[in-house]
């Protein structure tokens, strides 16, 4: 296909860095997230056509977006929502599939439960407030003291910090936590968890903290056409909003590193602008 935009995340670093477990060595063309035009169709594939506008994923191994031309594949692609541009596009895929299957596939979370997003103004944590309170949720976002405003616009219910603090009240009252941050604030969350409770984390199977009345799951994101298709009916309803933070061009990928190391950027997904 021919790019568009690609999407710069966390495991980007991990890949270029070689401490993937699912990437292969470097050196490679990194990136994963994309969104941009069909320009052949691999043998087999029937459900895209050239020309067709698609946002997804490459493959398997999380590499090969960063660059004017990559494959695909097909089961990890889908149309793209058609209110979006090709930046927000690019944005999406990774983080908001991840949210996902957070919140539905694991957590199988249902109306009218308490589910506290541990991360909640990070770039999968806006797509879980958001996804939580489209599904009636009752969500209780844990942010720094500058991001209170935000997740409250997302939908969050009720705010905390990273320190748990003012919680007490609540101890046993939670039927999901999400975790995207992992450290204290996670190990100090499942106390807050009612048995039969779920803490599910995306951080680091390392370690997770345990309790013999809750489960506790780490899981890697599986991006998928058909989960993509999901995603995409919430953009086109006006019912998700994408979460694009600073855009570079192609060129400035290394810049786009630095910022993920901690150089100062804008709130929401870095995105690679490949094409005008």
């Amino acid at each position: 296909m021919r790019v568009a935009a690609s999407g710069v995340g966390p495991w980007d670093a991990l890949i270029r860095e070689g401490k993937s477990t699912v990437s292969p060595k470097p050196p490679l063309t990194l990136g994963s997230d994309l969104s941009g035009v069909v320009e052949e169709i691999g043998p087999g594939v029937a459900e895209f056509r050239s020309g067709d506008k698609i946002y997804g994923v490459t493959n398997p191994q999380f590499c090969g977006a960063q660059a004017e031309y990559a494959i695909a594949s097909a089961n990890m692609v889908a149309p793209s929502p058609e209110r979006l541009s090709h930046l927000e596009a690019a944005s999406a895929p990774v983080v908001a599939v991840t949210a996902w299957q957070m919140l539905f596939d694991y957590a199988h979370a249902q109306a009218g439960q308490t589910v506290m997003i541990l991360g909640a103004a990070g770039n999968v944590g806006a797509y879980a407030v958001q996804l939580a309170a489209k599904a009636k949720l009752h969500v209780v976002a844990i942010v720094g003291k500058n991001d209170v405003d935000y997740v409250r616009n997302l939908g969050a219910e009720m705010v905390g910090n990273h320190q748990l603090q003012g919680f007490d009240d609540a101890a046993r009252s939670v039927d999901v936590v999400i975790d995207t941050i992992g450290g204290d604030a996670r190990d100090r969350s499942l106390q807050l968890l009612r048995p039969g409770g779920i803490l599910v984390s995306v951080i680091s199977a390392e370690a997770m903290p345990q309790r013999s009345d809750v489960r506790s799951v780490f899981f890697y994101v599986e991006v998928t056409t058909e989960r993509l298709n999901a995603i995409s009916e919430l953009f086109d309803r006006e019912e998700l909003s994408p979460q694009v933070g600073t855009v570079l061009p192609l060129q400035e990928v290394r810049a786009a590193h630095q910022m993920l190391a901690g150089a100062p950027h804008k709130r929401g997904k870095i995105v690679l602008q490949v094409t005008p």
